[in-house]
């Protein structure tokens, strides 16, 4: 006999949600006559109460709703499909009789002892194995004096890691009962602040199905989210109820108090469900021909390259998204969103690309979402390539060819210089200068989908045989050179040049135009050991070791000391009687005058088998000049320096050579060596040199 009283309830807003004397509920389920919410008594219930509702009563159209009176927070909750409506011609095939199901708005997913992925046709046991949703009350957080730092694009610097990785090793020096987890993050705040980060993007935070792997491997970076809206459990120290969800926002508020923004790497393209032959946990169960992009035989159309595609510009989906975005925005306080295979968002429900995509524009547009920032990659595992296109002007954008043209030009490739100037000075080619600021291109050299910095250099090939698919996962097209030997040596010479080579990369980043991002260990030369494609690596060869040797240490005082050389403090005249700060390579370049040089003023070589190129750019309104010389060839050079305004006490100041470690004082350009213009430098083979000449 049910124990519970119920009445209508509404489908003003979907989900669980907890009102004077008890919980509406309400799900999109169009293709239902007979729908169960079953409630658990714990998160082992294998006997749950079951209220059935098949009266017009619980439905609105689309939606069916429920109010539950005297239940509250911390109810375990789940939903089934029953019936499907006998006059509707495909209704069966839109849902999944007798599958328990969460709630596709469900803020916090729980998994039995006894959990299993794959549901069974025995009901019973689909009862006591499947994962359930549970009713949370997010308005109890004391967010104190939480306030957003909300750094402009050209003073941002983005480090992309993985929450568990960060502080998973025992090196970390993490207690053991954090390691790996938001709390553990915590505690290495002070290291991203003294390396100069200013937000971190962290790989998807989203609740997500770590089974979803081959057989005896699980799925470390988490791109196949089980919920749109639940947190994951399993970077929580704490695994009460309320746990992750505390132990999320305790990080957020944590990384604001120090200046470091959050932006989330999310996946509205796919789920873990995969295709026919997947598991069925949720949005199968409740409409999967609107959920997802389906021919008229029922098979899934595969954009993303994981079984699946969602429907993103299905009006259900659309708004499924956008309610997810502002409750973490909202009520995570989260800074921004980094897109993965954001082009799936411009598919229409054939899987035709749209002009002007209706998910594309809410996002952009959205008026909640308006201080956020919104990253796109542009691209999808179908082949469409948005690179400069994607709709709307607030996204910015991954920008793969900075990627590709910089790891082509800095190994040697021939045919190279004219595109690597074009990343270097803001991708104009892609990007009109006109009308888009250069912080549309989010600058990178390596991210977690590829070889690290340290095994760019290193290897000529993917080493992905731990991943159990004979080497065939991973990209083949890595633009990465050993220099002599595959992998690892002993060898002096050349780990001083791979370590040279790794410095030349990390500081184009940091200093091209375009905000930079960082890959989590590239600052100390971490190694996956050839492995471009670790998604079900969690152990060591994806985790960050602290114990560094002096190589590593170089790098890391390097990469500290660039990202300080992106803001060089210079004295203004003497009547000002203030300093200034200025971004290297910041601004627009209708605003900079720029000069290109060779190993000789004013006769830069642009032919197809050039590897140096020098550049001089000037700013007015700072008069600063600042020139860089870029000699990816395998020979030493004498550059002569360009000449500076004549009848004027300017000299060049050295700022950076990569052949060469870096001073501490990175701010004082007085201390810096100087030279005059017309004097001969040497640039070290396969390196780069930055002097600046700021008005005194």
């Amino acid at each position: 006999m049910n124990k519970y009283v119920v009445s209508q309830g509404h489908c003003n807003k979907l989900g669980a949600t907890i009102e004077n004397g008890g919980v509406n509920f309400a799900v999109y389920c169009p293709a239902a006559s007979v729908i169960e919410l079953l409630l658990f008594k714990d998160i082992n219930d294998h006997d749950p109460q079951v209220i059935s509702l098949s009266s017009q009563l619980y439905r609105s159209v689309y939606y069916w709703h429920v109010f539950v009176h005297g239940i509250g927070a911390g109810q375990i909750y789940a939903w089934r499909v029953r019936e499907a409506v006998r006059t509707y011609k495909y209704a069966a095939s839109h849902v999944e009789i007798g599958k328990v199901l969460i709630d596709p708005y469900g803020k916090r997913v729980v998994f039995p002892d006894s959990y299993e992925r794959f549901q069974t046709t025995d009901e019973a046991r689909n009862v006591a194995n499947a994962a359930r949703s549970v009713v949370v009350d997010t308005s109890t957080y004391n967010w104190g004096m939480d306030c957003a730092p909300k750094h402009a694009l050209n003073k941002t610097v983005i480090y992309e890691m993985h929450v568990k990785g960060f502080t998973a090793h025992p090196s970390s020096g993490v207690a053991p009962d954090i390691r790996g987890s938001y709390r553990g993050l915590i505690e290495k705040i002070p290291y991203l602040v003294d390396l100069g980060i200013t937000a971190v993007e962290l790989l998807p935070v989203y609740q997500y199905d770590k089974y979803d792997a081959l057989p005896g491997k699980e799925n470390y970076w988490g791109y196949c989210p089980m919920s749109f809206f639940a947190v994951h459990e399993a970077y929580s120290s704490d695994k009460s109820i309320m746990g992750p969800l505390d132990e999320f926002r305790d990080m957020v508020k944590a990384l604001h108090r120090n200046g470091i923004e959050v932006i989330l790497d999310v996946v509205y393209n796919h789920t873990s469900e995969g295709d026919a032959n997947g598991p069925c946990y949720c949005f199968k169960g409740f409409d999967k021909r609107n959920y997802y992009i389906m021919n008229d035989q029922g098979d899934h159309y595969n954009y993303s390259g994981c079984g699946n595609t969602l429907n993103a510009n299905n009006p259900v989906v659309r708004s499924l998204i956008l309610d997810s975005l502002i409750f973490w925005k909202e009520e995570m306080h989260v800074d921004g969103f980094r897109f993965d295979l954001a082009s799936i968002l411009a598919r229409d429900a054939n899987g035709t690309p749209l002009h002007n995509a209706p998910a594309l524009l809410d996002i952009d547009h959205n008026v909640r979402l308006a201080d956020a920032k919104i990253i796109a990659e542009p691209w999808d595992a179908g082949g469409l390539y948005q690179l400069g296109n994607i709709a709307g002007s607030k996204w910015r954008e991954w920008n793969g060819q900075f990627r590709d043209d910089v790891r082509r030009f800095i190994r040697g490739d021939s045919n190279s210089i004219k595109k690597f100037v074009l990343r270097l000075i803001g991708s104009p080619d892609i990007y009109n200068e006109r009308e888009i600021d250069p912080q549309k291109s989010i600058n990178f050299i390596t991210c977690h989908d590829g070889f690290t910095l340290n095994d760019l250099v290193s290897y000529n090939y993917k080493h992905n045989m731990d991943n159990g698919e004979m080497c065939r996962d991973g990209n083949n097209d890595n633009y990465s050179a050993n220099y002599g030997v595959e992998g690892e040596t002993d060898n002096e010479h050349l780990n001083e040049l791979r370590l040279r080579q790794c410095k030349n990369m990390l500081a184009l980043t940091v200093l091209s135009m375009g905000t930079p991002m960082i890959l989590m260990g590239d600052e100390i030369l971490r190694t996956q050991n050839g492995n471009n494609n670790a998604y079900c690596q969690d152990n060591e060869i994806s985790w960050m070791n602290w114990d560094l040797n002096e190589r590593q240490k170089e790098m890391l005082h390097f990469t500290r000391q660039m990202i300080r050389r992106r803001t060089i403090r210079t004295r203004a005249s003497a009547n000002a009687q203030r300093r200034r700060n200025y971004t290297m390579l910041d601004g627009v370049l209708r605003n900079t005058r720029l000069q290109w040089h060779g190993v000789k003023p004013f006769q830069p070589d642009w032919s197809d088998n050039s590897h140096t190129i020098g550049l001089m750019a000037y700013w007015g309104v700072y008069s600063i000049y600042a020139y860089i010389f870029v000699n990816a060839y395998w020979e030493d050079l004498d550059v002569e320096l360009p000449p500076l305004p004549l009848n004027s006490k300017r000299q060049w100041s050295l700022l950076v050579d990569t052949a060469d470690n870096l001073p501490d004082d990175v701010v004082n350009i007085f201390t810096m060596p100087r030279y005059n213009a017309g004097d001969k430098i040497k640039v070290n083979s396969r390196s780069l040199i930055i002097l600046v000449s700021p008005a005194f």
